[in-house]
């Protein structure tokens, strides 16, 4: 099993096969939405058995191998306790490739020249790696999260000195009070230390910090400068919370964390384009920029597809066929140009952003793209 991450997906996209056609599956296996393996078992079975009628019918029967050793694969089970969807790439002995991911996908099997990575693209985007500080005067808890599953957590505890509610203790009252606020700052810088350290071993993207207003401003000015440029959020969570409390809000912070990104980039996308420099929308004018390497970020709406063509001698990618405009080669038809665009654009180094149910987007065009110049 590959770890998934950009390179991992850049490698894939750069794969090619000269001899033989590649076998791209992806697998919903959600044990709440899928209870029964044998459910799973019966869907790849039945995918496979379309791709393998299709793939014989089109010349393709070179990939049949692939298609069995995929539903294979399946067959002999896996962890579901942390696995909620399966991304599988085969081609002959050239490649083998299979993510285990702790996210949903959506079913999907294809016989292409090259991998499909749409949807691992759109994993890692919308997933980056979270933190999740939670402190108070004597407790504090660090968790890292990397594509929603539990990568770290940590737990610190320090306990104050006796209250000046004790027996035999009333009559020091002000040194006391100063002696347990100045343990509660040590615990707190503490905390800070330990949230570092949590970065240092799991790098994350975004920090949420969880404190009451009795630490809020002491662990917001004790955090390291790298963890302050990181604080997405402050949210009102106790420390006592249950993991399970922790992982939910987690998740509910990284989903509007993303969906604000993917929101400010649609927008700086859509006044690029209607200024004329900066930026282009629709997917013409898009696939034109990407051809031409002026593409930064390639800007998606999930689940977009159009049919197009690609040039076999120069690779370039277009809305129209069937001559080349920029070679004058033949060009092949392909039943997804928004992919072709998609992995072109990871090999060009562009960022892909892969946005969700943004009407801004859909009405641009359902793709767009921020340019290099």
């Amino acid at each position: 099993m590959t770890l998934l991450s950009e390179e991992s997906i850049r490698n894939l996209a750069s794969f090619k096969a000269s001899d033989r056609p590649v076998v791209t599956a992806y697998l919903d296996v959600d044990g709440k939405r899928w209870p029964r393996f044998q459910d799973v078992e019966s869907r790849i079975d039945h995918m496979v058995r379309d791709a393998i009628d299709a793939a014989s019918a089109n010349g393709h029967k070179e990939a049949v191998p692939d298609l069995e050793r995929i539903a294979a694969h399946v067959r002999r089970g896996l962890d579901r306790s942390r696995t909620r969807g399966l991304a599988l790439f085969s081609c002959g002995d050239a490649l083998w490739e299979t993510f285990e991911l702790p996210v949903r996908v959506k079913d999907h099997l294809v016989v292409n020249q090259s991998p499909h990575v749409r949807q691992l693209e759109t994993v890692v985007d919308n997933y980056p790696g979270l933190g999740m500080l939670l402190v108070d005067k004597q407790r504090a808890r660090m968790f890292v999260f990397e594509l929603t599953r539990l990568v770290d957590k940590s737990e610190l505890f320090d306990e104050l000195p006796r209250n000046d509610d004790e027996p035999g203790e009333g009559d020091r009252g002000e040194p006391l009070r100063s002696h347990l606020a100045e343990a509660a700052r040590r615990h707190v810088k503490r905390a800070a230390a330990v949230a570092f350290e949590a970065w240092k071993q799991h790098p994350f993207d975004h920090l949420v910090v969880c404190a009451g207003p009795e630490v809020i401003h002491d662990i917001d000015a004790d955090l390291h400068s790298y963890l302050k440029e990181r604080v997405a959020a402050h949210v009102s969570l106790p420390t006592n919370s249950s993991e399970s409390a922790i992982v939910a809000a987690a998740l509910e912070v990284e989903e509007r964390l993303e969906r604000e990104k993917e929101a400010a980039v649609v927008t700086r996308m859509r006044e690029a384009a209607g200024a004329g420099r900066g930026g282009v929308a629709g997917l013409e004018a898009t696939l034109a920029a990407l051809c031409e390497r002026r593409v930064d970020t390639l800007i998606v709406s999930d689940g977009f597809e159009a049919e197009g063509w690609r040039c076999g001698s120069c690779l370039l990618v277009s809305a129209k066929g069937r001559r080349c405009s920029r070679c004058d080669g033949e060009m092949t038809f392909v039943d997804d140009v928004v992919e072709e665009a998609v992995e072109e654009a990871l090999l060009q180094s562009c960022h892909v952003e892969m946005v969700v149910g943004n009407a801004d987007l859909d009405v641009a065009g359902r793709i767009g793209a921020l340019l290099r110049f």
